[in-house]
C-alpha cells in the first residue's frame, strides 16, 4: 500500500504561471483585458479556428453558444445521456427541451445508430459530448446534421488538443466548447473557451457573453475608451478575467508536453490491464487521437465477489483515489421524475455507470504512481475475483 494519498487528479502549475499572474497582478488591470485577448489568439491558432472566445467556464461556453444560436422554448437539443449534467442544464436554461441518446459501449461516446431516431421538427442543435476525450464519430454526427439542417455544438470539455481524421477539435463542427477548469488537460483555474469560423456568431457570443453591452470594460475605461456602452440584449456575465487567462496562456504552451506524459501514463495502463478477466478498457479509434483525459475502466462484475462502490472504497483503502464520470443524467431524479424516464431507457449508459471507475491520470503522476495504481488494482481484482 502506499504511504502517501494519491489523489485522483492534479493540476501542474510552475514558476512560470505564478510569475504571469503577478505581472498581472502589479498592472493593475486584473479583469477581461489584453491577457485576456491574447489567449483567445493563441486558443484559435491552437486548434487552427478562425475565432475563439474565452468564457467562465465550458458551462458557459454551451450555453451562450445555444443562445446565440437561437435557441429557445418549444426547442429541443439532443446530446449524450452520459455526460456531466452542466451539458443538459444549459438547454433547459433556454426553455428548451434536452433529448438524450445513448452511448456506444466501445467508446461511451454518442451513438449515431441511435441519433437520427431522434431528429423531429424541433430539433434544433445536436451536443455530441467526447467523453474522456475520445472524440465522436464526427462523420455521421455531421451527415445526420447537415440532412436535417440541425446546428452541431460540440461539448469538448475532456478534448482540448484531441483530434478527428487529423482535424483538431474546435475545427470539425460549427462550434466547439472546452473546459479549463482546474483537473482538465490544461487550466485557468475555472474556465472555458468557444471556438468557431463564423465571424457574424463569433461577434453575437462575445455581445452575450458580458452582459449585452456594446463595449467591454476595456473598451469603456482605457486612455482610448469611451465610458458610454448600449446594451443591444440582455446578455450573460460570462468573461474571463486576465487574471486566469496568465495562467491559460502558460498552460498552453505546455499542453502538447501534459499531452504526452497522458498517453504515456494511459499506456503503462493499457498494457497492465490488457486481457484482465476482471475488468475491460475502452477503445480508441485508429482515426482519433484521443485527448487521454480520463482512463475510465468498467468492472466486470460478474467475476468479482463485489460492487463497484466497494471497489472504490478498497481502492481508497490502498491510498488512492479514484471517481466515477459520471452518473447518466437520465438517472438524477430532477430529469428522471421530469421527464419520466424509467430504467431500461438508455440500457448500454446504464450498464456502464454501475461499473465504471476513473483511476489517476495527469501529468503531475510519476510513473511509480501509475504503477502503485496498476498494483492496486490487480490485488484488488485478485483478492475478490470469483471462483
Amino acid at each position: 500500500m502506499r504511504k502517501e494519498f494519491l489523489p485522483y487528479a492534479l493540476p501542474l502549475l510552475g514558476e512560470e504561471e505564478k510569475q504571469e499572474v503577478l505581472k498581472v497582478l502589479d498592472s493593475g488591470w486584473i479583469t477581461t483585458g489584453p491577457r485576456t485577448f491574447e489567449f483567445e489568439k493563441r486558443i484559435a491558432a491552437y486548434v487552427g479556428a478562425s475565432h475563439a472566445i474565452a468564457l467562465s467556464s465550458c458551462t458557459a461556453a454551451l450555453h451562450v453558444s445555444l443562445a446565440a444560436l437561437g435557441i429557445g422554448e418549444g426547442d429541443e437539443v439532443i446530446t449524450s445521456t452520459l455526460t456531466f449534467c452542466s451539458t443538459a442544464n444549459v438547454i433547459l436554461h433556454l426553455r428548451a427541451k434536452p433529448v438524450f441518446v445513448d452511448v456506444e459501449r466501445e467508446t461511451l461516446t454518442m451513438d449515431p445508430s441511435q441519433l437520427e431516431g431522434k431528429v423531429t421538427r424541433r430539433t434544433k442543435a445536436i451536443v455530441p459530448v467526447h467523453y474522456a476525450g475520445h472524440p465522436c464519430r464526427m462523420d455521421e454526427i455531421g451527415a445526420i446534421a447537415r440532412a436535417n439542417g440541425i446546428h452541431v455544438v460540440e461539448d469538448a470539455a475532456h478534448a482540448i488538443g484531441a483530434a478527428y481524421r487529423g482535424k483538431k477539435i474546435g475545427t470539425v463542427s460549427e462550434l466547439s466548447c472546452f473546459s479549463f477548469y482546474a483537473i482538465k488537460n490544461m487550466t485557468t483555474a475555472e474556465g472555458g473557451a468557444v471556438t468557431l469560423e463564423d465571424e457574424d456568431l463569433a461577434k453575437k457570443i462575445r455581445l452575450y457573453s458580458l452582459h449585452g453591452m456594446s463595449k467591454d470594460a476595456w473598451k469603456r475605461y482605457t486612455s482610448t475608451g469611451s465610458w458610454y456602452y448600449e446594451v443591444l440584449y440582455p446578455g450573460f456575465k460570462y468573461n474571463l478575467t486576465d487574471i486566469q487567462s496568465a495562467l491559460g496562456l502558460c498552460q498552453l504552451e505546455k499542453l502538447d508536453t501534459f499531452m504526452a506524459r497522458r498517453h504515456e501514463l494511459a499506456s503503462l495502463y493499457d498494457q497492465a490491464f490488457s486481457g484482465m478477466d476482471e475488468l475491460s478498457t475502452l477503445s480508441a479509434r485508429s482515426e482519433v487521437t484521443h485527448a487521454r483525459h480520463l482512463y475510465p475502466v468498467l468492472l466486470n462484475l460478474e467475476r468479482l465477489g463485489i460492487d463497484r462502490a466497494r471497489f472504490i472504497e478498497e481502492m481508497r483503502a490502498e491510498n488512492i483515489g479514484t471517481t466515477v464520470n459520471f452518473v447518466p443524467v437520465h438517472m438524477h431524479p430532477y430529469y428522471r421524475d421530469t421527464f419520466g424516464y424509467k430504467s431500461g431507457d438508455f440500457p448500454v449508459a446504464e450498464d456502464a455507470y454501475t461499473r465504471l471507475m476513473s483511476l489517476p491520470l495527469y501529468p503531475r503522476m510519476t510513473v511509480r504512481d501509475a504503477q502503485d495504481v496498476i498494483e492496486a488494482v490487480k490485488r484488488i481484482a485478485s483478492y475478490y475475483r470469483k471462483g
